[in-house]
């Protein structure tokens, strides 16, 4: 498992206040799991802002959010009494995993060389089965595999995205001539105010993030 690098956490301290986490930790390359033990341990907190949003879901106060969805005080479940030894109800016995039989039997297994396109868009492709992985890590993005394929390995802190107006999920259109090398910090920038802001909203975080990084160096530079 791979530690933090610098340009990382620096990314981590500009960014976890006032972007979803998921993003935060797709840039940094890392697990939401492990971007939040970061972040715990730096002792970053969500910003005001942020927890008004919408981003914020479940993390935005008074308005209960999911209070419809929730089972009532004193619901009892439909099979309340019937889960005896052996019992299943209609054709659910066709569909559950069996014992010593493999994962691969499940319903929504698919064999490696599938492709698939996230929520984000991006074309993926399966390339293992290993069961140590976690699910998602099993699948590459098509653009990845090209450019690998072109350049070889994508050094340190750095990701594969498509140059702009390029993005496609057309497996025959992705070809290396379309995509880029940049920084993790780039694509941030790019994810963040560049693309989901106005322009003016899009200076504005740029510069409290020159005036963080700059009162980051003083900082270190007063220890």
């Amino acid at each position: 498992m791979s530690c933090w690098t610098a340009d990382q956490i620096e990314t981590l301290r500009i960014n976890y206040a006032d972007f979803p986490t998921f993003l935060v930790a797709h840039v940094c390359g890392m697990s939401i799991d492990r971007t939040y033990a970061m972040a715990n341990r730096l002792g970053l907190k969500k910003s005001a802002a942020y927890l008004a949003s919408d981003w914020a879901c479940r993390l935005r106060r008074g308005d209960n959010v999911g209070a419809a969805y929730r089972y009532p005080k004193g619901h009892v479940p439909a099979n309340k009494g019937l889960r005896r030894p052996g019992y299943t109800r209609g054709r659910m016995t066709e569909t559950m995993f069996k014992k010593g039989r493999p994962a691969h039997e499940a319903r929504n297994y698919v064999p490696i060389g599938s492709t698939r396109i996230t929520r984000d868009g991006i074309l993926e492709r399966k390339v293992t089965d290993d069961p140590n992985l976690y699910p998602a890590r099993r699948w590459i993005g098509v653009h990845r595999l090209v450019w690998e394929a072109e350049h070889g390995a994508i050094p340190e802190g750095y990701v594969v995205v498509f140059k702009p107006g390029h993005k496609t999920t057309d497996e025959a259109l992705i070809t290396p001539d379309i995509l880029e090398l940049v920084t993790r910090a780039e694509v941030m920038r790019r994810n963040s105010y560049h693309t989901r802001y106005p322009k003016e909203v899009g200076q504005l975080i740029q510069t409290r993030a020159l005036l963080v990084r700059a009162i980051n160096r003083r900082a270190r530079h007063a220890q």
